[in-house]
């Protein structure tokens, strides 16, 4: 789903933009206008990236957010085309379930949700955004969810690890 930018050769990542919103700054001489957009990035293989590119015009605002996303990637486990296991991810006053789905569910998730998740590679997942309906913390309490989670294999090393002074003491 990679597509073409600007003008300038395809990228490998899954670029989305999820809002722009005018921003009005009042100061003495009058209201100062400037723009955020929220963009998120991804490879669809488990790295997404999610930022506010903020700028007094629209368009730079846009190619700062996507900028920044890219910087902000991160890797998430996943088990085939969902998520390990059920987690939910904070961010202020927003709250978001993620549970993993069976295979041909599709994204159960709305918005900012959805973005991140369609960004990051998921393919079935079912969330419940609980709280704050704002976009952004929409978006920051998803990738907060996707970073928390962790596979068998992190648990099962961390129980071999803590296992093994006790067996050589015993010894």
């Amino acid at each position: 789903m990679a597509y073409e930018r600007g003008g300038r050769e395809q990228s490998q990542f899954i670029e989305k933009l999820i809002s722009i919103n005018r921003v009005a700054k009042v100061h003495k001489g009058g209201k100062r206008l400037s723009f955020d957009a929220l963009a998120v990035v991804g490879d669809g293989k488990g790295r997404v990236g999610v930022a506010l590119g903020k700028s007094n015009e629209a368009a730079d605002a846009i190619r700062k957010g996507f900028q920044r996303a890219q910087q902000l990637m991160v890797s998430i486990p996943l088990k085939g085309p969902t998520i390990p296991h059920e987690t939910i991810g904070h961010a202020d006053a927003c709250r978001v379930l993620l549970k993993p789905a069976s295979p041909g569910t599709g994204i159960i998730a709305g918005g900012s949700v959805r973005a991140v998740c369609e960004a990051c590679g998921i393919r079935d997942i079912l969330t419940k955004s609980l709280g704050s309906s704002n976009a952004v913390n929409l978006a920051k309490a998803t990738l907060n969810g996707l970073v928390s989670m962790r596979t068998a294999d992190v648990f099962r090393d961390r129980r071999k690890i803590d296992s093994e002074p006790a067996e050589t003491a015993a010894a």
